[in-house]
C-alpha cells in the first residue's frame, strides 16, 4: 500500500535563489528534493522545472540536465579513477559536444577550488574535496544537496558550504540545500521548513529562527545563538532581541547586556 509522503505542498523557486529545506527524519524533505529532478514523480498534483512537466518521460533528460543532485556518500558518485575524467564522463552523460568538454571541465574544477588537483585519484581526496568534485561533476543551472555533508568533518563541511554560497552568488546557480544542521541553513537566503508533508514555514532565515517555540514543536532545534537569547529571556525575564545569526551579532548583544 503506497503511503502519501507530500501532502499538499505548493512551493516555487525562482532561478538563482539559496533555499535551504529544514525538516526532522520521516517530514518529507528528502522526498520533496526527489520530486525536483524527476527521481521521484508526483502521484497527484504536479512539478514543473523550468515549466517542464517531470511526468512526462520525453523531459526527464532535460529536467536532469537542468536541475543536478548531490547526495550524502560522494564516493557513490565519483565513477573515475583521475578527477578530470570523472567530471568530464558527467558532462559527456549530458550530452556536451566533445570540443566543448575540455574548457568545461577546467572551468567547473576552478569553480570549486579543485582545479589543482585535476590528475589526482579521487580515493586520496578528502570527504569535502570528493563533494566538491562531485559538485563540479554538475555544474546545472540548479543543484539540488540532499545533505551534502552528513558523512564530513567540520572542515570538510566548511569547504562545502563555502564552494555552494560561491556557485550561487558568483555564477548564479539556484541552490536547493536539504539539510538539518541551523548554522548551514542560516547561509540561504530563505528557509522551507517541512513537517509531516507540508510545509511548515516559509521565509527569510530571520523570520523562521526566531520562531522557537513553533520549530521546538515540529522536533527542529535553532541556531545556537538564538537559544542563547531566548533561554536568558525566558529564564530571566529579560527582552533582548533574538534574531542573532551570527556569533558576533549574538555577542554584541551579550556584551550589551552584561554591561
Amino acid at each position: 500500500e503506497p503511503v502519501q509522503v507530500l501532502k499538499g505542498v505548493n512551493l516555487s523557486i525562482q532561478r538563482g535563489e539559496f533555499v535551504a529545506v529544514l525538516g526532522h527524519n520521516g517530514s518529507g524533505k528528502s522526498t520533496l528534493a526527489g520530486c525536483f529532478n524527476a527521481i521521484r514523480l508526483p502521484t497527484g498534483g504536479m512539478c514543473y522545472v523550468d515549466m517542464m512537466d517531470t511526468r512526462d518521460e520525453n523531459n526527464t533528460y532535460e529536467v536532469r540536465k537542468t536541475v543536478s543532485m548531490v547526495f550524502q556518500n560522494p564516493d557513490n558518485q565519483i565513477v573515475a579513477t583521475v578527477v578530470e575524467e570523472d567530471v568530464a564522463f558527467a558532462l559527456e552523460n549530458m550530452g556536451i559536444p566533445p570540443a566543448e568538454i575540455r574548457k568545461r571541465v577546467d572551468d567547473a574544477l576552478k569553480a570549486v577550488g579543485m582545479y589543482e588537483y585535476r590528475a589526482q585519484a579521487p580515493h586520496r581526496l578528502s570527504g569535502g574535496q570528493k563533494q566538491r568534485v562531485a559538485i563540479a561533476a554538475m555544474m546545472p543551472r540548479c543543484v539540488v544537496l540532499d545533505e551534502p555533508t552528513a558523512m564530513l568533518d567540520p572542515q570538510g563541511r566548511r569547504e562545502v558550504m563555502s564552494v555552494v554560497r560561491e556557485l550561487n552568488r558568483k555564477y548564479g546557480i539556484t541552490v536547493i540545500l536539504i539539510t538539518h544542521h541551523m548554522d548551514e541553513a542560516v547561509q540561504a537566503q530563505r528557509v522551507v521548513v517541512m513537517h509531516e508533508g507540508n510545509v511548515l514555514m516559509d521565509g527569510r532565515p530571520r523570520e523562521i529562527f526566531t520562531q522557537v517555540d513553533k520549530l521546538r514543536a515540529a522536533s527542529l532545534t535553532v541556531p545556537q545563538t538564538i537559544e542563547v537569547l531566548y533561554d536568558l529571556n525566558r529564564q530571566d525575564g529579560e527582552s533582548l532581541p533574538i534574531d542573532a545569526l551570527s556569533v558576533n551579532e549574538c555577542a554584541d548583544i551579550l556584551e550589551t547586556y552584561l554591561a
